[in-house]
């Protein structure tokens, strides 16, 4: 079996492949009474959509999205939300030669070792395209947070060896990653940035990066304190996205440079006697709970692995060494398309801890 769904009372299960009929989700414990439209979760799949600019796969998918269950009079009405996507511009011929010939940095040779029958066209299950389920559920639960004016951003702080050491407020993040192609909140940098891109994708190369997820107005005492920490379920929900090799909480690996005194965040009131910290090394998150103070986590997103010239694999159907050029349309860098799946994946591990901890009604938000 391949585990496909996620949470424990909102629940998601995603479906589909990226050269299938169509892929999708299902929302499960989702309270009803909810305002929810296909346009709410048709501006989120936008966000990710391909074929926006010249620095994402060209592959032409409208990724117009149909909702067939949940919704009545223009609200949840508390039973499943199914939404899907119908692909319309796959090219699965570009992937005869993979059939037997696992590509180096895909997971092509684990799947066709650990089931016996992998779909490699596109990757299937394996693709990046499959987020489109996450990004549905995302945009449900989006719209339940911002009812308790919970808001989740990601922005592009690093390209390749270009960096962003600036700091900008939530709301100039969200302005400016609005009006470059990078996703990036400092728009000198962006440029820079892009420029990179389409360096390496000139080349016939490819780029990673890193990105920051900040979550706002998280009430304290979401997250358990031993193994359902809120921490532990982000950096999960993180981590199954299939180009993140590292999630950091916080200042993350900084604070092995610490000394105790430096790491602590001191504890104090602010002017209106609620408890804040006067700094946010811990990110948001103490003893696995949250604090009240902004969640802040960091993404390490690898190059797409699909890159230009030969490379070495082996024939799985002779059991001898050969050699593989992929064919194809792909992201010269992932990293601005997968801020949208980054936000989704925090949102539905947010809502779900949300019901969980009394925050929100299982039945009804009403």
């Amino acid at each position: 079996m391949s585990a496909n769904t996620t949470g424990e009372i909102f629940k998601v299960t995603t479906f589909g492949l990226s050269h299938g009929k169509a892929l999708g989700a299902t929302i499960d414990g989702c309270p009803a009474g909810l305002p929810l439209t296909q346009q709410d979760i048709q501006e989120e799949l936008n966000k990710r959509r391909p074929g926006t600019s010249n620095i994402t796969t060209p592959r032409d998918e409208k990724d117009q999205v149909e909702i067939l269950s949940g919704i009545f009079e223009g609200k949840t009405d508390g039973t499943p939300i199914t939404a899907i996507i119908r692909n319309q511009d796959q090219r699965s011929k570009n992937y005869d030669n993979l059939k037997n010939k696992p590509r180096p940095g895909h997971g092509d040779l684990c799947w066709n070792q650990k089931f016996k029958n992998y779909n490699y066209n596109g990757g299937g299950r394996g693709s990046g395209r499959i987020t489109i389920g996450h990004v549905i559920g995302g945009a449900v639960s989006k719209k339940l947070l911002e009812q308790f004016n919970i808001t989740t951003t990601a922005h592009v702080t690093q390209i390749h060896n270009i960096k962003s050491t600036k700091k900008y407020t939530i709301d100039e993040i969200k302005q400016n990653i609005t009006q470059n192609n990078v996703r990036c909140a400092d728009l000198e940098v962006a440029q820079l940035m892009e420029d990179e891109i389409l360096k390496q994708k000139q080349d016939g190369n490819s780029v990673g990066g890193i990105v920051e997820i900040i979550i706002d107005n998280v009430p304290l005492g979401l997250g358990q304190p031993v193994f359902d920490k809120l921490d532990g379920d982000l950096a999960k929900a993180l981590m199954d996205i299939g180009a993140v090799k590292g999630v950091e909480v916080g200042i993350g690996f900084k604070a092995a440079n610490l000394t105790g005194r430096q790491m602590n965040d001191p504890i104090t009131l602010d002017k209106n006697g609620n408890i804040i910290t006067t700094t946010n090394n811990a990110g948001g998150i103490l003893g696995g709970m949250s604090n009240g103070m902004p969640i802040i986590l960091t993404i390490a997103v690898k190059p797409t692995p699909s890159v230009n010239g030969i490379q070495n694999t082996v024939d799985l159907e002779g059991m001898c060494e050969s050699t593989i050029e992929i064919e194809g349309r792909h992201d010269p860098c992932i990293c601005p398309r997968i801020t949208t799946v980054a936000e989704a994946a925090c949102n539905m591990v947010i809502a779900d801890h949300m019901i969980r901890a009394g925050f929100i009604h299982p039945d009804t938000i009403e």
